[in-house]
C-alpha cells in the first residue's frame, strides 16, 4: 500500500489502527493549499474579548491545514507531537484527559506566524507513560525534554486546564527557557482546593461495566460544561478519555495536589490569564490566577467553555497569537 492511501486511511479511519503499531513508519504529513497571513484585530484592552473578533480574520480549517505528526525520542520516553509552521517556537499543552487532538484547529492558526507544537503530555494520548508517578512537576520536565530533542532552547508556553497548571511550573522552575505564558482556563489550586478536593470524586472517574454503561455516564457528566448539541467536541473527548484509561481521572488528581501557591510568584515572564465566562470551574478564580503573577495581564472569553480551544479555535487562536506576536518583537 502507498503511503499516500495509507494516510488517507489514517485520517478518514483513525480508530482502525493505532498509531504506536504504526510508530516504525515515516511521519506523515497533511498538506493544503498555502493561505495568507490573516490580519488580526488591534491588540485586546483588558476586560472582556468576544469571540467574533476573530471569526473572520482567523477561520481553521481540516483540508487547509499543514500540520505535522511524528513521535519525538526524549530522555523521559518517546512522545507524540503534532506540529505546523516555522519561526519562533509556541508549545501547546492540553487539558486531561485530552491529547494534541485538542489544538487541532488552533494547530494551522498559530503555524502561520510560529512553530506551533502540540504534545501529548506523558501518559496521554500516544506518548509514553512516564517511569515515576505522575505529577505536574514530571509533567514540566517531559515538556522541556520535548523541546530540548526539538532544539528549541526558548518557546513560548500556552496551557489549557492540566496544559496551564504544567506551564505554571514550567515558568515557575525554568525562567529562562520560557518567553511568554498563556494560562488558559487555570484552576488556582492552594491549601484551600486541597483540602476541598481530598478524596473527592474527580469529574471523569467512572467505573467500568461490561455493559458500557459508564459511557454513557462519563457522556452524562461531562455534557453540562460542553456547548449544547455539539456531539463532536464531545466524541473527541470520549475517544481521548478511553485512550488515558485510569490517567483520566487520574491527572486531576494530580493538578489536585499540585503546591500552585508556592509557583505562581516565581513568573516573571509576560503573561496572559484567559479566563472563559462559561466554564464554571475556572472562571470565578482567574482573578486570583493573574493577580499572584507579576504583571498577569487578564482576558474574558465571553461564551468560553471548558473544551476552549477546540470549540472557539479562531478565537483561542487570535489571543495568544496577538500576545506572543508582541513578546516576541520586544525581544
Amino acid at each position: 500500500m502507498s503511503a499516500v492511501k495509507l494516510n488517507i486511511l489514517r485520517i478518514a479511519f483513525p480508530l482502525v489502527e493505532n498509531s504506536r503499531d504504526l510508530s516504525e513508519m515515516s511521519a506523515w504529513i497533511e498538506v493544503g493549499p498555502a493561505r495568507s497571513m490573516p490580519q488580526l484585530p488591534p491588540k485586546a484592552r483588558a476586560g472582556m474579548v468576544l469571540a467574533s473578533a476573530w471569526s473572520d480574520e482567523m477561520s481553521a480549517t481540516r483540508a487547509g491545514s499543514d500540520v505535522e505528526r511524528r513521535f519525538v525520542t526524549t530522555r523521559l520516553g518517546r512522545i507524540h507531537v503534532a506540529m505546523a509552521g516555522t519561526g519562533f517556537p509556541v508549545l501547546l499543552l492540553h487539558q486531561t484527559p485530552r491529547s494534541w487532538d485538542e489544538y487541532r484547529d488552533v494547530l494551522p492558526l498559530l503555524g502561520r506566524d510560529f512553530r506551533a507544537i502540540a504534545m501529548d503530555t506523558l501518559g496521554f494520548g500516544d506518548s509514553d507513560s512516564p517511569a515515576g508517578d505522575p505529577s505536574i512537576e514530571l509533567w514540566a520536565q517531559g515538556a522541556f525534554a520535548l523541546l530540548d530533542a526539538l532544539e528549541e532552547p526558548r518557546a513560548a508556553i500556552a496551557g489549557h486546564h492540566t496544559g496551564a497548571v504544567i506551564a505554571v511550573e514550567m515558568a515557575a522552575s525554568s525562567p529562562s527557557r520560557v518567553s511568554a505564558l498563556v494560562l488558559s482556563a487555570c484552576p488556582f489550586v492552594d491549601a484551600a482546593r486541597r483540602a476541598k478536593h481530598e478524596g473527592m470524586r474527580v469529574i471523569d472517574d467512572v467505573e467500568a461495566r461490561a455493559d458500557g454503561s459508564h459511557l454513557t455516564e462519563l457522556w452524562a457528566r461531562r455534557q453540562p460544561f460542553y456547548p449544547a448539541d455539539d456531539i463532536d467536541l464531545l466524541q473527541r473527548f470520549m475517544i481521548d478519555a478511553l485512550r488515558a484509561g485510569e490517567m483520566a481521572a487520574e491527572g486531576h488528581r494530580v493538578v489536585n495536589r499540585y503546591r500552585m501557591e508556592d509557583r505562581l510568584g516565581n513568573i516573571h515572564c509576560p503573561t496572559l490569564v484567559i479566563a472563559p465566562t462559561g466554564d464554571p470551574h475556572v472562571h470565578p478564580v482567574a482573578p486570583k490566577v493573574a493577580g499572584a503573577i507579576e504583571g498577569g495581564i487578564l482576558r474574558e472569553l465571553s461564551g468560553g467553555m471548558v473544551p476552549l480551544p477546540d470549540q472557539m479555535p479562531e478565537a483561542f487562536a487570535g489571543l495568544v497569537r496577538d500576545f506572543v506576536a508582541a513578546q516576541v518583537a520586544r525581544s
